[in-house]
């Protein structure tokens, strides 16, 4: 009897000891429950603060970035605009040096004596024709196209040769003019036996200075196709388009052009937008140059953007992840704590139907 009662203290005092044994292990579980969810919350502190600070340096690498294209463009802008008021304004300027010429020659024409007063010898005509060529070109043209007493290959000096871009080339521009005859024809008192033979002569030096200047000025690959024949009479001219229309037709054939001041001052300014469209077609060749940079530099911060656009949206898509991953982390430890809580009483039943039976 005894014997089965110190049986059951020592049964009594084992399941004592199991009991604070299981105690004790809840309590070491508990707290390694706690520390643990303390270190996870802690760790997802410090990741969502990491993060935090890389989308911000994120932020910030792509704001200076696009504040430094932004300058670039404005630059590129503001040198495109730059360089095209400049060539507006040499427009402007030769615009006004055209207006100057012209009132120079308007000067230059009230100024003028007599034509058959000036022009006495066949010297002074060329010089006349030479200084009033002179003054219509420099007023027009630009000094680096155009040349005066320019010697061609073939060893003949042009009074003046102009210095033009392809496909027009070179034009030479002969000043001499054949007057004695035409001084003849002016005179009233001529009779018309002695007129018409000074006609014939003056058809015969027209035709021949034609045929000089298609001869000595015209030289393919070298030249145009054509050269100038300036007669700096206004009444010569016309005298030759009203009643000598052959010569006109001659000078057609031979691609001489005959030019009076008036029309000598449209070929030039015809010239000078020649001149004008090939400088614009360099000018636009820069801006186009300018523009394919442009396009390229675009091109390169579409795709800078799109890479940024890829890794905030793969961060979003991390922090989703993490997110979600947090959370079913912290439903375990729910559905752990759970789990003890249930199994600890129903262990205790267990050890005292075990002690019960015993």
């Amino acid at each position: 009897m005894l014997t089965g009662i110190f049986l059951i203290a020592i049964l009594i005092g084992v399941i004592g000891v199991l009991l604070l044994a299981i105690k004790i292990l809840q309590d070491t579980l508990h707290k390694g429950i706690q520390e643990t969810r303390i270190q996870v919350k802690e760790a997802l502190t410090h990741y969502s603060d990491d993060l935090g600070k890389r989308v911000d340096s994120l932020t910030a690498t792509t704001d200076l970035r696009l504040k430094e294209i932004n300058n670039h463009v404005e630059k590129r802008l503001a040198e495109g605009f730059e360089k095209t008021t400049e060539t507006f304004g040499s427009v402007l300027q030769r615009l006004a040096l055209i207006d100057a010429a012209q009132k120079k020659i308007t000067e230059l024409s009230s100024s003028v004596m007599s034509l058959q007063e000036i022009l006495n010898d066949k010297r002074s005509r060329g010089t006349f024709g030479e200084v009033q060529l002179s003054a219509l070109i420099r007023n027009v043209i630009p000094e680096q196209h155009f040349s005066f007493q320019h010697t061609l290959s073939n060893g003949k000096r042009a009074d003046c040769i102009l210095l033009l871009p392809e496909p027009t080339g070179n034009i030479a521009i002969d000043a001499k003019f054949p007057l004695e005859n035409f001084r003849l024809l002016m005179d009233s008192a001529l009779g018309d036996a002695d007129r018409r033979q000074v006609e014939q002569q003056f058809r015969i030096d027209i035709r021949k200075h034609i045929q000089d200047i298609a001869e000595k000025y015209i030289i393919p690959g070298e030249t145009a196709d054509g050269a100038v024949m300036f007669i700096p009479a206004e009444a010569v001219f016309a005298e030759i388009h009203a009643h000598y229309p052959d010569l006109v037709e001659i000078a057609h054939r031979s691609k001489v052009w005959l030019v009076s001041p008036t029309t000598m001052m449209a070929i030039l300014t015809t010239a000078r937008a020649v001149l004008k469209d090939a400088a614009t077609r360099q000018q636009v060749h820069i801006i186009q140059k300018h523009l394919h940079l442009l396009a390229a530099d675009f091109e390169r911060f579409q795709k800078r953007m799109d890479n940024l656009a890829r890794h905030i949206a793969q961060a979003h898509t991390d922090v989703e992840q993490v997110h979600t991953s947090a959370k079913k982390i912290t439903e375990r430890f729910g559905q752990i704590e759970q789990v003890e809580l249930a199994l600890v009483p129903s262990r205790i039943d267990e050890i005292q139907t075990e002690t019960t039976s015993n």
